[in-house]
């Protein structure tokens, strides 16, 4: 078990974070060296200290009393009742955690974050990092934050102990990092992008690349980034124009123009390792000879020390509406001398290697779509609850006290909205990171190409619904602030510009439209569905008999037969063209469809939970079910003419050229 802690980080902590961080890091090998009594026992201790160093309350230091960044009640009920961590927990492979040592490694996320990346969000966002002589400065902040995260160990938190890595759970390992993602999404894509650098690499890469540059990942020591776009491809990546030519030593010297590179320059860590597509002359047109490379900013010396520059240039910054504080580059390699790549995996399967780290990155793209609905949610209703404003409707008596604005009916209609999106979105997300979980774990070959079948349907849902109607959570935070909420004084405007980006990171709306309606929904004669309607009956049958769940029962199968017939229609349509003209409005209506399932399963356990919990959590087990009978009834109707619509093969955008749109 890799622990990431060191004495110098433990002495600037105070008491509380650092018991917290040794108990989360070390306890799970003591449990399994010595048995779980003894971590009862020092989480006991712990417990003890806490109380005799007098825990900081929110009234102590005039905080609210609701976190902005998570809802712990609700992250517990998603992973534990609604989806049953704890089954995979019994496994062999995540045997070094229990819940008590998740919920503390969960309490020392939220200290870290809370306390070391929100702070400083909003200055970060109104400083964003400078192009300075070729090189880039950003706020210390940025560092300090990095450090803190990285000095805890939570670095390794994604990788197999195997690497070096904690070997978490990747549905915690989602949760944890999505606290840091509403804290501070900018700073948090660095740690990101290099996860999923790290894994590709991990998956595809030679074992003398893997030797040489993985443990440098894994612990955050240097950071990584991909390099697909160029300034005129854009998504087209079979139009890229980025070289390749063999050296006599076996490296390639790469040459070309990246674009929209995020973290390609910072000055955070004394490294970065570049992925970049480019093509081996000679190769085949198209994406069929893209061939992938990882180019270091600066040479390795065979010892592993920091060598020569590798001449990777920074040409310039972009200026993004959002997520301000993480640098977007321009990147020119081989433009003042030889920039060293080396080969990952076979030559001209660079797609499909890159592709290792894109699936990964469009289900986190969607996480970080929901915690920034979360953010703006969370906000939203704190500040409703202490917002007094008006008298009721049936009460026009000026001199009555005002009510909370969370009393007025559209702001419960707002919020509602809000709660249903972002949940239901985080559900599906957790989810897909429950298939993920159980795929590793499996060693059924039948089980597992199930299991990819339903995860390659899943996952340009899981970026790309989030990032549509987690934006419109975030468009009623602003809202329900009414002037305040447009304001930078308030963070609910920034977390709107923030998730605006999330539509376009890792492969566009309509791309993500095209995939699903063109590809998934097709690919093996329809399979893929097939699985989906088998575990959306599994649902089904396990809310048959629980009381109010019998017609969103009824609604869901419906419009799932919806769904397949739309597919059938599409599949036999005579121009392929004109069948994916509406493939984003399908993507939509196929997102509801799901989600209306992750509210049905949240649903099935709130009932449960009703029957056996406490008095204290009614209210919550309430508001699921009110939430899942909101989205059944104002949102889930939506696909019928939406399906209908594509069905119809409406040509109405189809037909259009581009001189009728203003006539010259």
């Amino acid at each position: 078990m890799y622990c990431g802690v060191r004495a110098g980080c433990i002495l600037e902590l105070d008491l509380q974070t650092a018991v917290m961080i040794i108990l989360t890091l070390y306890m799970p090998e003591v449990n399994r060296l010595f048995g779980h009594c003894i971590y009862v026992i020092s989480t006991v201790l712990a417990g003890t200290i806490l109380l005799l160093t007098k825990k900081r309350t929110p009234t102590d230091a005039g905080e609210k009393t609701m976190s902005i960044i998570v809802n712990r009640r609700d992250l517990d009920f998603v992973m534990y009742e609604a989806l049953d961590l704890n089954t995979i927990l019994e496994s062999e492979h995540y045997a070094d955690y229990d819940r008590e040592s998740l919920d503390a490694m969960l309490d020392l996320c939220q200290s870290l974050a809370e306390d070391q990346f929100l702070p400083f969000a909003a200055k970060l966002d109104a400083n964003e990092p400078k192009f300075v002589d070729g090189k880039v400065e950003t706020i210390p902040e940025v560092k300090e934050a990095i450090n803190a995260y990285r000095e805890a160990g939570l670095c390794t938190s994604a990788y197999d102990a195997a690497i070096g890595g904690m070997q978490l759970p990747w549905m915690m390992d989602q949760a944890l990092n999505g606290m840091f993602v509403c804290a501070n999404n900018p700073v948090h894509t660095y740690l990101f992008l290099t996860q999923g650098v790290a894994n590709m690499l991990n998956a595809c890469g030679s074992d003398e690349l893997k030797a040489r540059y993985l443990p440098k990942l894994v612990e955050g020591e240097w950071f990584g980034t991909m390099c697909l776009s160029e300034t005129q491809a854009g998504s087209s990546l079979a139009d890229i124009r980025t070289k390749a030519d063999v050296r006599a030593d076996g490296g390639y010297n790469i040459s070309g123009t990246k674009m929209w590179i995020s973290g390609g320059e910072q000055d955070i860590t004394d490294n970065i390792v570049h992925m970049v597509l480019a093509k081996i002359p000679g190769s085949p047109p198209g994406v069929k000879g893209i061939s992938l490379f990882l180019v270091p900013k600066n040479r390795v010396n065979d010892d592993g020390s920091i060598g020569d520059s590798n001449n990777v240039a920074l040409a310039g910054l972009n200026h993004k509406m959002g997520c301000r504080g993480t640098t977007n580059c321009l990147l020119n390699f081989g433009e003042s001398g030889e920039s060293i790549g080396y080969l990952v995996g076979e030559p001209n399967q660079g797609l499909a290697n890159m592709f290792h780290m894109m699936n990964e990155a469009r289900i986190s793209v969607g996480m970080a779509s929901v915690m920034a609905g979360m953010g703006g949610y969370l906000y939203s209703l704190d500040y409703a609850r202490n917002r007094p404003q008006g008298r009721p409707l049936v009460n026009r008596n000026p001199e009555d006290a005002q009510i909370m604005i969370s009393e007025h009916a559209d702001i419960k209609r707002m919020l509602m909205t809000q709660k249903a999106f972002v949940e239901g979105a985080q559900t599906l997300i957790y989810y897909s990171a429950q298939l993920i979980d159980q795929q590793k774990l499996s060693t059924d070959k039948e089980a597992n190409a199930r299991t990819d079948l339903l995860l390659g349907l899943l996952t340009p849902i899981c970026k790309s619904w989030p990032s549509e109607f987690c934006l419109e959570a975030n468009k009623l935070a602003i809202q329900v602030l009414g002037g305040y909420g447009y304001t930078r004084e308030y963070p609910v405007e920034r977390l709107y510009r923030d998730n605006r980006l999330n539509h376009i990171h890792e492969g566009t709306w309509g791309i993500q439209g095209i995939d699903i309606l063109g590809r998934k929904v097709q690919m093996h004669n329809g399979a893929a569905v097939a699985v989906l309607r088998e575990e959306i009956q599994a649902t089904v049958d396990s809310a048959t008999g629980m009381s109010g769940l019998a017609e969103h029962c009824t609604q869901l199968k419906d419009a799932l037969a919806q769904i397949e017939a739309t597919v059938k229609t599409v599949s036999e349509a005579a121009d392929p063209s004109l069948a994916l003209a509406n493939a984003t409005i399908f993507l939509d209506a196929m997102g509801h469809v799901v989600i209306a399932w992750m509210w049905l399963k949240q649903a099935v356990a709130a009932t449960r939970g009703l029957q056996q919990g406490t008095a204290a959590d009614t209210a919550f087990y309430q508001g699921k079910l009110a939430a899942t009978q909101f989205f059944f009834r104002y949102e889930l109707p939506k696909t019928d003419a939406s399906l209908a619509l594509v069905a119809g093969l409406d040509s109405t955008c189809y037909d259009l050229s581009a001189d009728q749109f203003t006539g010259s």
